[in-house]
């Protein structure tokens, strides 16, 4: 063992996995003493911040952290925030005021006041590091046992720790978007918390459904989180675009980031045969497992275009669409990030989206539509989002006047028999989620022509549209089968 410049005691093990350490010797028979230190003493004004702790690590981009944590180091990185300071420096607009969430600084931390490079300037503070997220480590190193530095989940705009600090404003407005949204403050509240809903609607319960269980400060505490950037996003590993734990791309219900939580109650439960659809957007839009599928009819594989492999982004594609404003003259005004997860969201004359939910379609911004390529224009994409509605109302209300006069007793929860009726109503209540019809308005049509001819057939209660158009509208949709 030896002692570094501060007084720690470091394994000769350790030091043979560091590039950046020079050893003159490592045995397994005998302990060899060295003279280089593993870090310089950080400067006094640094509040006990070391960074890459010497230069020969700044270039490697070895950390004093990585030291130890290895792996994690290995995985950092390969991420944005280990070359964040050369993005910084690259981009022409750089201004100094910009340096604080490129670097190790009081952001993202319990810090106060200027610290690390804020305080110094030093180069071996460059990049958003381990620190930038768990505080200053020189405790941590002196003592190991006594002093866990661990690293905040939580996110709001009036917290001075977290992700937030840095990714929020008028050019990173992840955050600003994110507390208007269902994913946030103004989401499930009432739901958060509630017995067998935690997994997908509280955050520390939703990374333990991603497989995680890493500590951080909110870990052990009993305020409920919502679900905070950390459950999507990995702090650590770059393995899939945007630092996400899981693909948005593979068409997948349980392997797609998105489709983990929204797919729950795609078909029916028939121990529960109340209980309609609930978050059945990915099944949905990938045209399997999902709806009552009437005997005699097999509407699997009916997918459209926002699931097939024209739209390889699937879910993110419209729930997930940067943009950046500007006023008349081209002038920056606002960098949408896409966080609010709203894919039509209702903007200003501007286009800065307003949080409302209820205003017009010609007041909501489409350019997640016509962004991806897909639509042409605004227009055009409006035409086809109402077309697509009006056609599916129909067929709701035509659903619903049978249903209307169906028996009663064929709605009965307690008789242990699932049936036609209940079965019908169960597709009805899954095309009126508002956006069903847009997720897959063909398999959408398919479930309610299906079920308008079930009911007919076995209760005899004729509906408004003639059966030779439903015979005819269903084969023109089994065409559409993957």
């Amino acid at each position: 063992m030896r002692a570094n410049a501060s007084g720690s005691r470091i394994s000769c093990t350790v030091f043979s996995f560091l590039a950046a350490v020079a050893l003159t010797a490592c045995t397994d028979k005998e302990t060899v003493f060295v003279e280089r230190p593993f870090f310089e003493d950080p400067p006094a004004n640094a509040a006990g911040f070391l960074g890459y702790g010497t230069a020969d690590a700044r270039a490697a981009s070895f950390t004093v952290c990585g030291n130890c944590h290895i792996g994690t180091q290995s995985e950092w990185k390969n991420t944005k925030h280990a070359s964040a300071w050369s993005t910084l420096q690259a981009n022409a607009n750089a201004q100094a005021s910009c340096e604080g969430c490129h670097s190790v600084s009081e952001r993202g931390n319990a810090a106060e006041g200027a610290v690390a490079w804020a305080a110094t300037a030093d180069a071996r503070y460059e990049d958003v590091q381990c620190e930038s997220c768990h505080g200053p480590g020189a405790g941590h190193v002196s003592n190991p046992e006594a002093s866990q530095p661990l690293a905040s989940v939580a996110v709001n705009v009036d917290l001075t720790n977290g992700c937030g600090e840095c990714h929020s404003g008028a050019h990173h407005p992840f955050l600003d978007e994110w507390v208007e949204s269902r994913h946030g403050f103004a989401g499930r509240e009432s739901i958060r918390g509630r017995d067998g809903c935690n997994s997908c609607h509280e955050g520390r319960q939703a990374l333990v459904a991603f497989g995680e269980n890493v500590d951080y400060i909110e870990k052990t505490g009993s305020e409920l989180q919502p679900i905070v950037c950390a459950v999507c996003h990995d702090p650590h590993n770059a393995r899939n675009p945007k630092q996400l734990r899981f693909s948005i791309s593979v068409p997948d219900v349980n392997q797609n980031l998105c489709m983990k939580c929204h797919q729950k109650r795609a078909v029916p439960e028939l121990e529960a045969p109340q209980r309609g659809p609930h978050s059945p957007q990915g099944p949905l839009l990938l045209g399997e497992e999902v709806g009552w599928q009437p005997p005699g009819f097999d509407l699997n594989g009916i997918r459209g275009s926002h699931g097939s492999s024209a739209n390889p982004r699937l879910c993110a594609t419209c729930h997930v669409s940067p943009r950046e404003v500007t006023d008349l003259t081209g002038s920056f005004v606002f960098n949408a990030t896409g966080h609010s997860f709203e894919p039509i969201p209702c903007v200003d004359a501007q286009g800065v989206p307003t949080g409302a939910s209820d205003c017009a379609l010609t007041e909501r911004s489409w350019a997640s539509c016509t962004g991806s390529g897909c639509h042409g224009d605004a227009t055009a994409v409006r035409s086809a989002y109402q077309t697509r509605f009006t056609d599916v109302n129909r067929l709701i209300a035509d659903l619903a006047g049978q249903l209307a006069q169906v028996p009663s007793s064929e709605f009965d929860r307690n008789d242990g028999i699932y049936t036609t009726a209940e079965g019908a109503l169960f597709n009805q209540r899954l095309a009126e989620i508002r956006s069903s019809p847009v997720h897959n308005p063909f398999m959408v049509t398919a479930l309610l022509l299906a079920s308008i001819q079930a009911v007919e057939d076995d209760y005899g209660i004729s509906p408004n549209i003639a059966p030779a158009e439903i015979k005819r509208r269903l084969e023109d949709l089994d065409r559409l089968r993957n």
